[in-house]
């Protein structure tokens, strides 16, 4: 081998070894900057002005739930039909009244619970995704070994806090029981906080019941265990699926993240404000179901609102828009006192190249600097969410380790002033033998894993390989030296068995 490239895999090692030991084992971040705002009380106080406007003249509609019809009833909403209407000010009193501002969602490694709420910041892999794609095999419909393969990467990726919930559909099985597999897989093959099954309430409680399998009954009524993803039907519509999952969650304790899903254009107006006004809306009124059910649930207020191509009617990522909304969003819900979650690196195109890379910074960076506490979508996106990426798994993920420093701040600090160097440095010199730079270099600077900053000779020397080709040697390296968590026999062997009768106690429905 050429000494060139020796000497290149040495630094390589180096430079992995270092990037990975740069401060990634927190088991959530914490903020100290202060998040973005671009509008001011007046803007903020207009838009709830007109989303309870909105709430009260045009109503939600209640998709097959009578339940939830009746419960907002009883409440004093006014109900004519399957449409409901609020008097003024209803939901915001009910979500500021009894939801709590910040959360414990516990793992059961404990060394892995994650705070969630101000000021803190915790970062999950993508979701939903019926496909997946890699260099090797291309795109395709996902698999349960698909699934659990990013559990493991999750996992193994100190820079993602949460293992998420869909992380790709697993098209090979059932789906009336698959859920009971993926929820398993993340059981199983993780010790990080998971999120639960939301395609139909009894699939909320199946996840709930094997909750209670593995941290207690007792404990689970008592403290944060899973989330649970509920989708408004934009626009302003909650059916059956989501509305009673949210509701089974709630009634045990559970976190509900509240999220319209909005393409502004097609399911919204096109302007900002208006965009922000209905995801406020359809938000209330999820949020406000919660507390109902049982005051004091832990919610999250989410946002997912994308802009669309007026020529095509494709959704489009990494556009200035989207980016207005998730700043207004954060602002809104801050000023309910509840969590927020938005964003994560998201890109309409098929591969992990260049288009991938501006489209998923242009959002990944404003959802940091925006505070979001609740970061879903953080790495694996493709296609506007239609795969799940392992290259663009990789790439994401290292990119959001930079998030620790950069809302960690600025260190003033003895040692990050540095004024014993400044001061003895003189004019002309370098700082590279100091003793402040020798005892900082190896975590002064963010290190990426996958990027290659040497000279153009040494990258030759290592094969000439692009950044995709770079992930996808890490991510089957990632997957060749897992090792998976430990997890007790009686409680594996307590959760198989219950999966076992409980899939035998129905028939399967189509797969795919």
């Amino acid at each position: 081998m050429p000494e060139s490239r020796r000497r290149g895999g040495g630094r390589a090692a180096r430079r992995a070894a270092r990037a990975e030991t740069f401060g990634q084992s927190l088991p959530y971040l914490t903020r100290t900057t202060n998040p973005i705002e671009i509008l001011g009380e007046e803007g903020l106080s207009l838009i709830e002005a007109n989303a309870d406007k909105v709430l009260e003249e045009v109503g939600i509609e209640i998709i097959d739930f009578p339940e939830g019809l009746e419960i907002f009833e009883a409440a004093g909403a006014n109900v004519d039909g399957t449409r409901v209407r609020f008097p003024k000010g209803m939901c915001r009193d009910l979500i500021t009244a009894t939801a709590p501002a910040r959360f414990t969602q516990h793992a059961r490694n404990p060394e892995r619970s994650v705070e969630i709420g101000d000021p803190y910041m915790v970062f999950a892999p993508a979701y939903g995704s019926p496909f997946v794609r890699d260099l090797e095999k291309g795109r395709r419909y996902g698999t349960i070994e698909d699934f659990q393969n990013f559990a493991k990467l999750t996992y193994m990726s100190p820079q993602l806090h949460h293992g998420g919930g869909t992380l790709c559909e697993p098209v090979d099985l059932p789906v009336n029981k698959r859920h009971f597999d993926m929820v398993y897989s993340h059981i199983r093959y993780n010790d990080k906080p998971f999120m639960g099954s939301v395609t139909a309430p009894e699939r909320a409680q199946d996840t709930v019941d094997m909750a209670k399998i593995v941290f207690g009954a007792d404990f689970v009524e008592e403290n944060t265990v899973v989330l649970g993803l509920c989708n408004a039907n934009s626009p302003l519509s909650w059916d059956r699926a989501m509305l009673g999952s949210a509701k089974v969650y709630a009634e045990n304790n559970q976190c509900v993240i509240i999220t319209p899903f909005i393409l502004a254009g097609a399911m919204a107006p096109v302007t900002v404000a208006a965009t922000v006004t209905q995801t406020l809306a359809e938000a209330l009124a999820g949020m406000a179901f919660t507390q109902l059910v049982r005051p004091g649930a832990p919610i999250i207020f989410g946002s997912f609102a994308s802009s669309m191509s007026m020529q095509s009617g494709a959704p489009t990522f990494g556009t200035p828009e989207p980016v207005l909304v998730l700043f207004v969003m954060a602002a809104l819900a801050r000023r309910l006192g509840v969590p927020f979650r938005s964003g994560g690196n998201l890109t309409a195109s098929k591969v992990s190249d260049a288009q991938a890379a501006y489209e998923s910074a242009s959002t990944f960076m404003p959802t940091v600097l925006a505070g979001t506490n609740f970061v879903l979508h953080t790495a694996g996106w493709l296609e506007g969410g239609l795969t799940m990426g392992y290259e663009k798994f990789i790439l994401d993920a290292d990119m959001a380790g930079m998030a620790e420093s950069l809302v960690a701040g600025v260190d003033l600090s003895e040692n990050g002033q540095a004024m014993e160097a400044l001061l003895t440095t003189g004019p002309g010199q370098h700082y590279l033998g100091t003793k402040h730079t020798l005892a900082n270099f190896e975590t002064a600077f963010w290190t990426p894993v996958t990027s290659d900053s040497n000279s153009f000779e040494q990258w030759e020397g290592e094969g000439s390989k692009d950044a995709a080709t770079r992930a996808h040697e890490r991510w089957r390296q990632m997957l060749s030296d897992y090792e998976a968590p430990e997890l007790d026999e009686d409680i594996d062997h307590r959760l198989t068995e219950w999966m076992r009768a409980r899939k035998d106690s129905f028939p399967d429905s189509d797969v795919g």
